[in-house]
């Protein structure tokens, strides 16, 4: 059996840096008042030494895990076949790694897995949470603010729960569609239909608010409810057509929805763009540049919104840790109310 070399410990590192153990400490956590010579000494003598801090025992110190729990309100075959999630989950996973934090994923589908979800946050293994893909009747607002965790939401709020500290990051759902329906009027389509997202969903219903906005009352011939997947593309273009069959356009919910629709128009010998144009939503390059023909849409950054979530959360951290510990501040990134919006572009392919 191959001996193994006992952990360096921070008597080592300060013996090697020339500095008291309380001094490596203050350096190692982070802490502040430790003049940068001693401060590049014991980062040398670290890295020499190989010392690699105990959490557990740095946590004492710092009151902070360095984990953020990710809770995305859908079913794993959801989440890991709709490349959405995966370029928000790879905005957050950069924003962690930059300040070194770890990413936790924790899905939810149903009942039980709230409650999981709910003893894990309240357990104190993450120092905050990023929660997304809500729906409105989701208790997940809920079961975080228990939990007592710094939260930072992704999407427009669509609860109320009679609290005024909400801090989330959204696009500009609404005005994006507005741009979509506008371009496709600006083209002579004259009937526009809709294929919305769950409607259970701050972000399906935005979009289906700014189709209105532009198309008026035009009637439920001309709206079909999807669910954000292709198959529910597929389904909704069928009854669209089935309803009004002389349809000349389509705002698709997102890009997934679009490419369903496209093959439903495709099987029935409608020509894309002459004869229906269409336009998604969220420019997602492997489903947008991939549909035949190619597909415009309403670009999102969905990446930077990821970001800018993690970012949020992280700045609410630090801003908790500046000050006294006060239990009845806990349950969101920071006090004020705050949500930011970001913009959305269209960006015009062969499809419309």
């Amino acid at each position: 059996m191959t001996d193994t070399a006992p952990r360096p410990t921070l008597e080592a590192v300060a013996a090697r840096a020339g500095v008291s153990r309380a001094t490596v400490s203050r350096v190692v956590n982070g802490a502040a008042g430790v003049r940068e010579a001693l401060a590049a000494r014991v980062r040398r003598a670290v890295e020499e030494l190989g010392y690699v801090p105990n959490q557990a025992a740095r946590s004492l110190v710092t009151r902070r895990h360095d984990a953020v729990a990710v809770v995305v309100a859908e079913p794993e075959e959801r989440v890991f076949a709709d490349p959405f999630f995966a370029r928000q989950m790879r905005g957050i996973g950069k924003e962690l790694t930059a300040h070194d934090n770890q990413l936790v994923l924790l899905l939810t589908e149903g009942r039980e897995d709230h409650a999981r979800v709910a003893r894990y946050l309240a357990g104190g293994h993450v120092d905050g949470a990023l929660v997304f893909s809500l729906h409105l009747d989701d208790p997940l607002p809920g079961l975080v603010r228990r939990a007592g965790v710094p939260t930072v939401f992704g999407g427009r709020p669509g609860w109320s729960d009679g609290r005024d500290d909400v801090v989330y990051v959204d696009s500009d759902n609404r005005g994006g569609a507005r741009d979509a329906v506008r371009h496709l009027a600006a083209l002579g389509r004259a009937r526009i239909a809709h294929i919305t997202g769950p409607l259970d969903q701050t972000s399906a219903a935005d979009r289906l608010a700014g189709y209105r906005d532009v198309v008026g009352d035009a009637g439920p011939a001309l709206v079909a409810r999807g669910d954000f997947t292709p198959g529910g593309g597929e389904r909704a273009m069928r009854e669209l057509l089935g309803r009004c069959p002389h349809l000349d356009a389509v705002f698709a919910g997102n890009d997934l929805t679009a490419a369903g629709a496209l093959r439903v128009l495709r099987a029935h010998g409608r020509r894309v763009p002459e004869d229906v144009a269409v336009v998604g939503f969220d420019d997602m390059l492997s489903v947008a540049e991939q549909t035949e023909p190619p597909l415009t849409t309403v670009r999102q950054d969905i990446e930077e919104m990821g970001r800018l979530m993690a970012r949020l959360l992280l700045r609410g951290l630090d801003h908790e840790a500046a000050r006294p510990r006060d239990p009845s501040a806990a349950g969101s990134a920071s006090r004020p109310s705050s949500g930011v919006v970001l913009p959305t572009t269209l960006v015009r392919r062969a499809s419309a």
